[in-house]
This record gives structure tokens, sequence and C-alpha cells, in this order.
């Protein structure tokens, strides 16, 4: 299997992490532990409890499964890349993005600490984190009350993951000839082409036969996301919800995500909490009507047996 190194690509704006997530399942396959006031480390004290989350959010030369849908291969990240990452991070100024099993934007989470491991007598190891040197450490500090007592209180997260952007090391040193330029338009000629037809195709395949238990659940989700400052659900999500309150056309390709997504979030999903950014972020996307129709309309198409 294809074993790829993802680089820094300094030249790009969006180049690097620009968020942390917390998740269930980490791909760099290492919990965080949860420190309280109790125990010894110099970090921001509060009259209760510090949480405060200690985990590694990225090891070098570990190697992390990916697949794209076509074909399966493992990335992986030098030290070097790691400590750049790091540090580029905390330029950007990034240290209070972060997002709920890369899904859900969240707020009152910021990271206070961040470290490279350089030794084996590193800190982490009196907490019982066993990572090797080179390691991009952070603690981070959560504000946010629902975030705690709902998810890492729970267990329902265990760990960092990160969002960001990298580039291919076998694409970015590949050296680039005239033919190949010339090559390149020629088929970026034909891919917009391509898209410019399946536009036309798609703006004919849209649907907006989803009824008013779908378009009342995301007005719903649209009027509890006001009442919390608008802090829940990603743009994409706000935007879908203004679709589908306004009982806009959609496409089969929104159809399928509206379907995925639904299938993956009802768990986040509390009727009896209005304020659960959870809650909101499934409404806004049409709520279990949404994923009811969303359904029925994929095996009508013959998209899901």
């Amino acid at each position: 299997m294809k074993i790829v190194e993802l680089i820094l690509d300094e030249e790009q704006m969006l180049s690097g992490v620009q968020a942390i997530s917390i998740v269930e399942h980490p791909a760099i396959e290492s919990d965080f532990i949860t420190l309280s006031k109790e125990q010894e480390i110099k970090l921001a004290e509060v009259d209760s409890e510090k949480r405060i989350l200690m985990g590694p959010a990225l090891i070098p030369n570990k190697t992390i499964f990916r697949t794209n849908g076509e074909e399966e291969y493992y990335i992986y990240f030098s030290k070097d890349t790691v400590r750049k990452a790091s540090e580029l991070f905390l330029t950007k100024g990034n240290q209070n993005k972060s997002t709920l099993e890369h899904n859900f934007e969240l707020e009152g989470l910021s990271v206070v600490e961040s470290w490279i491991v350089e030794s084996e007598k590193d800190k982490s190891q009196a907490y019982g984190l066993n990572v090797p040197e080179g390691t991009w450490m952070v603690s981070m500090k959560v504000y946010n009350d629902e975030v705690w007592d709902s998810y890492v209180k729970t267990g329902k997260v265990k760990g960092f993951s990160i969002e960001g952007y990298f580039a291919d090391k076998v694409n970015m040193s590949r050296q680039i000839s005239l033919d190949d330029i010339i090559s390149e338009v020629e088929q970026e000629e034909e891919l917009l082409c391509a898209i410019r037809e399946e536009l036309q195709r798609t703006e004919l395949e849209s649907y907006s036969d989803y009824g008013s238990g779908v378009r009342n659940n995301a007005k719903r989700g649209i009027e509890l996301n006001k009442k919390v400052n608008n802090k829940c659900a990603t743009q994409v999500g706000k935007v879908r919800a203004q679709q589908l309150a306004n009982g806009e056309k959609i496409t089969l390709a929104t159809i399928k995500r509206m379907h995925s997504y639904l299938s993956r979030a009802e768990e986040y999903y509390d009727e009896g909490d209005s304020k659960a950014c959870g809650t909101i972020s499934y409404l806004l996307w049409g709520g279990k009507a949404g994923k009811r129709w969303a359904e029925g309309k994929l095996k009508e198409l013959g998209e899901l047996e």
C-alpha cells in the first residue's frame, strides 16, 4: 500500500493546521488525559476544575490510514513538518479554533500550551502519555460547559485530531516541463467543460419535494441557533438550513450529503436540549424528517438499497 509523506506548502495561504478537533477515534491512536485541579501541573487555575485536556496533536513518522474512495494509502509527517506545523498554528492565531468530530465548530475551547517533546523526560510522561521525541503536544482549556459535561466527562471524545492543509511531497517535488504545462491546461479545459455539462444536468435533476416537516425543522434550527449567537454548525450547515427553510431545490449530490450527515450526527441530537449544538446542527440539516426524506429519495432514484 502506498505511503505518502505530507509536507507544508508555505507558499499557500491556508497551509498548515487550521483547527484542532476533539474526537472519539483519534487517527494518531493516542488518547488525551484530563487534568483536574488536584494534579500538579502549572497551568491556568480555576475555582472548581482546571478542565484542561492534554494530548498529542501530531506524532512524527506515524503512519495514518486514509482512503479517498478509490485508493487506500498511508500518510505520515516528518519531525521537521510536525515542528513547522506547530509553529505555524500559533503564528496564525488558531489557538481558539476547534471542532467536534470535524463536523461542528465549537466555542469556548482554547489551546493554552503547545510544545514539542524533546526527550524521554518530557512532562507528558508523568501523565502516562508515552509518545516519541518530536511529538507535538497541546493542552486545551475547556470553558464550554456543554462540551465538558456532555463529551469529555462522559468519555464520548478521547483525543485530538488536526484539521488543515498539507501537500504531497512527491507532487511538490515533481519537475514540470513545457509539455506538462500544456497537457495540464488541456486537462483543465476538458474538466471545465465536464463541470459545465454536469451543472446543467444536475440543475435539471434537483428536488424540492421534501415537505413541511423538513422545512420546519430547518426554520427551528435557525431560530435556536440565533438564541445561542449562531455559535453552532459550520457555514455549510447554515447555508443548507436556509435552502431547506425556503423550500429551494437541492441536487442529488446534496441529498447524499444530507443522508450521510444526518445518519452520522443522529447520536448528538437531543430533542430535550434545545441549546445543544448537536441538536441545533441536526435540525439545520432537516432533522429526522430530513433523514427519512433523503433516504426515501435515494432509494427512489436507485442510489440506495
